[in-house]
């Protein structure tokens, strides 16, 4: 009988899918692009319908002539959507960072994480502007519900949403708060476990789903004290491995999947959103060139980027910042301005790096932006650290296929994902850029705050 499991990540600009056999090797692997929108500065959303119920069916089917025994989802969160009888979205579906996800209380903490609750904020939208809705399912939900008929999430989907669900079951009062009852949100079960069956693949079984960053985590290998996990996606994150559980002002800190250990950091917006979206302005201004050739660029030339054109998440928690780009002069061309950006994601990844307690050994770098050279060598560059790019890019999809793994009973625990973990190369620091580097990055914590 075949092992083969599936494994599908819904992203910020794409749904990926990855069919795994027992050593974590890749049979076959799909790509569904979709689009993201900003109608407004602070609103940030996806047509959900599009990107999170057809996406996964398709990202599934494009893998072609594979027999599955599992199939498991992950998702960037928070989000949600309000669903009709059908279970098919008819309204926006809401994603990390929307201003419709911000709170009028504020902690009097001033290293309070605000994120906190962000999706009990989206709730209370969504029932606002469809109270009649048969219910409001995060991304992992609708994607169940189209692969099964069944709006399931694992607890750790559902851990998410917190304080709305109460590491049990659906806070009834909680949701009253926002205008919803428990029937509106998908069933929970138990993450690693087998809680449908995926329509017209008899014995195929749903496992319930995970958070993206975490189904990557599980299979980066990066688990000793001293490494940094950095996720090259739409958004940049970063994890230090530390021995022991520190609280780090305006960071996350929680505990690794490895037995022990805990990680520090959190998200940015210094991703690929960020750098695209000046790789797009860099085209506009070159009269549309979108593939720019690579074009010396001489280390002392180099503007420096506030990365924030949709505000920063960890460490300022501030949608209102906005990117700044100075120390331009007529000698800087768009080579020297992309290169500032993946500079700005290197600066980003440093001062988490330095907040943490344990020194940094090295990068194992994994996502989509790996397949980019020159972000792994401004990653190298900025953080006078070796990179080791992680040989499957679709790390949220590969982890997510390790999770169906134990859904299908071929697994017992995610300690055993390490094996799966495989370097590509390594990329190490050019020292022709250490001194100008260090100057900018510098210049880089003046500017940025």
């Amino acid at each position: 009988m075949s092992e083969l499991t599936v494994g599908i990540d819904i992203g910020t600009s794409s749904v990926k899918a990855v069919a795994a056999d027992a050593d974590g090797s890749i049979i076959a692997r799909s790509r569904v692009p979709h689009e993201f929108f900003v109608p407004s500065p602070l609103r940030f959303e996806h047509d959900a319908a599009l990107a999170w119920h057809e996406g996964p069916r398709r990202a599934l089917e494009a893998l072609g002539d594979v027999n599955p025994r599992a199939v498991s989802v992950a998702a960037m969160v928070p989000s949600l959507t309000a669903v009709d009888t059908e279970g098919l979205p008819c309204a926006p579906g809401l994603l990390y960072g929307d201003e419709r996800g911000h709170s009028d209380r504020h902690s009097d903490r001033d290293d309070a994480i605000t994120e906190a609750g962000e999706l009990a904020q989206f709730l209370r939208w969504q029932s606002h502007e469809r109270p009649n809705a048969r219910g409001y399912w995060m991304a992992q939900a609708v994607a169940n519900h189209a692969l099964s008929g069944d709006a399931v999430v694992s607890t750790t989907v559902a851990a998410t949403a917190v304080p709305l669900f109460d590491w049990t079951q659906w806070d009834e009062q909680r949701l009253a708060e926002c205008a919803a009852r428990p029937d509106q949100m998908p069933r929970i079960g138990p993450s690693g476990q087998p809680l449908a069956e995926v329509r017209d693949r008899p014995g195929c079984v749903l496992e319930g789903g995970t958070i993206d960053a975490m189904a990557e985590q599980i299979v980066a290998g990066c688990d000793d004290v001293g490494d940094v996990l950095v996720i090259c996606g739409t958004t940049l994150i970063v994890w230090a491995v530390i021995p022991d559980p520190v609280e780090v002002a305006r960071h996350y800190t929680i505990p690794h999947t490895a037995p022990g250990k805990f990680l520090v950091g959190g998200p940015s917006n210094a991703g690929g959103l960020f750098l695209n979206w000046v790789d797009r302005m860099c085209a506009m201004a070159a009269g549309g060139e979108v593939n720019m050739p690579a074009r010396v660029v001489d280390p002392g030339r180099v503007p420096v980027w506030a990365p924030y054109p949709r505000g920063e998440r960890v460490p300022f928690q501030d949608s209102t910042r906005r990117a700044q780009l100075v120390d331009l002069d007529l000698t800087h061309d768009g080579a020297s301005i992309r290169r500032a950006a993946f500079e700005a994601a290197g600066f980003v990844t440093r001062r988490m790096i330095e907040v943490s307690p344990t020194p940094a050994r090295r990068i194992v770098a994994t996502g989509g932006g790996t397949r980019v050279e020159a972000w792994m060598q401004a990653l190298a560059d900025c953080t006078a650290l070796p990179v080791h790019v992680c040989a499957v890019p679709e790390g949220g999809a590969l982890g997510a296929a390790f999770l169906a793994r134990m859904a299908a009973g071929l697994e017992t625990s995610t300690n055993e994902a390490a094996r799966w973990a495989r370097t590509s190369h390594v990329v190490d620091p050019d020292p022709a850029w250490a001194i100008a580097v260090a100057d900018r990055y510098a210049r880089f914590c003046e500017i940025a705050g």
